[in-house]
């Protein structure tokens, strides 16, 4: 067998495993939805109820989002529950915020790998950090309207937006699609249900196990879905960077979207820019609109998980993952499309960085403050409010 055709023999294996994978993760979707809504109704509403505190909800998404390493994760387990009828969209918004912010934790303590090599850790240290800042801009930007839109209109701005497309993209004139592939989902489901039947795990039980295998497969296939794509497509991703290497704007922006989508992570998006930047490969310039690309490639996940949703909240889940996608694009159009607002995530990241170039301890406190600090400060807010 030539090599060419060992290569092909390959690449179709690992289109193979990544296909088997995503249907698992869209299974794991399903399960976790029917589980906690075999549980009954109202069972988590006195945590995640419509009119849960935003701070506490914001916090959720970062803590977990950090604790799993992953955005893709979280908002898909998410995207579970405002399946499952347990958690309103409402209440889901300021979580998926903080999934975004959660998710740039990575690239940051990658960066932390330069801090013996002076000049060339201070500019890992602000490629890192625009993520940062950005992300926490833009909550610091649209988490305030939506609190004020909503207490004016009963819906935010972004939960009214994503409504209208939600409604707009699963169902026309009252009929609702419905997709072949969510029948196969359902066998799967079916599958394990009746293997906790056989097992004598059922009614409330089984309902909470059918949710834990759900979040189980959801986390196993997208970390394994990750590997794949990542041995797949990584040759693919650096000739990508390297050709569009000066490039800036949409076209950067455009590369970002593009190598997310190909190996579902943003955090691997991100967290090769981070060594280029630190060899002065690329400029803070360069990475910040190709991270900014990197954020609205991981939403498709989350797109993706609202796909396998059936029932009367399958249009609940769609809008959840679409605020996702929205808060991020709204991000851009106010930090990173007006010249004025897209240099402040470069300043405050340039002058972080001479502070953490000065001092490794700074750095390590930086991280530590901001991405656990600052949601235990906010949780107590919360719990004050």
């Amino acid at each position: 067998m030539s090599q060419a055709n060992l290569s092909r023999k390959q690449l179709l294996v690992h289109v193979l495993q990544a296909l088997v994978l995503l249907y698992v993760f869209l299974v794991g979707v399903e399960c976790l939805s029917s589980g906690i809504k075999g549980l009954g109704k109202g069972t988590m509403d006195t945590y995640m109820s419509a009119d849960m505190n935003p701070l506490l909800g914001l916090i959720v998404g970062i803590l977990a989002t950090t604790l799993v390493q992953s955005s893709s994760v979280t908002t898909s387990l998410i995207v579970g529950l405002v399946a499952s009828g347990q958690v309103a969209v409402a209440a889901a918004v300021p979580m998926i915020m903080g999934a975004n912010i959660g998710t740039t934790v990575t690239n940051t303590i990658a960066s932390l790998a330069h801090a013996n090599r002076g000049a060339e850790f201070r500019r890992a240290f602000a490629a890192a950090t625009c993520h940062d800042f950005f992300n926490y801009l833009a909550v610091l930007t649209l988490l305030p309207i939506e609190i004020l839109s909503r207490s004016w209109g009963g819906k935010g701005v972004l939960e009214s937006a994503s409504g209208t497309l939600a409604s707009a993209l699963t169902g026309i004139g009252g009929a609702k699609y419905k997709s072949p592939l969510k029948a196969a989902f359902k066998a799967g489901v079916k599958l394990i249900k009746g293997g906790l039947e056989a097992v004598g795990l059922d009614g409330s039980v089984g309902s909470i196990a059918l949710a834990i295998i759900g979040g189980v497969l959801i986390f196993l296939a997208l970390g394994l879905i990750v590997k794949v794509m990542r041995a797949l497509m990584l040759a693919r991703v650096e000739r990508w960077v390297n050709r569009f290497l000066g490039s800036g704007g949409a076209v950067a922006m455009f590369v970002g979207i593009a190598i997310t989508v190909s190996v579902q992570s943003s955090s691997i998006t991100t967290s090769i820019m981070v060594p280029l930047a630190g060899a002065g490969l690329v400029t803070l310039q360069q990475v910040y609109p190709i991270t900014l690309g990197a954020n609205v490639g991981t939403t498709v996940t989350a797109l993706l998980a609202a796909t396998a949703v059936s029932g009367d909240k399958g249009e609940a889940a769609v809008q959840v993952a679409l605020v996702h996608l929205l808060f991020n694009l709204v991000g851009i159009l106010i930090w990173y499309v007006p010249p004025v607002t897209r240099r402040l995530p470069l300043y405050l990241a340039d002058r972080l960085s001479v502070v953490a170039a000065k001092s490794k301890r700074i750095a390590v406190a930086y991280v530590i403050g901001v991405f656990y600090g600052v949601p235990a400060l906010l949780f107590a807010l919360g719990r004050s409010l």
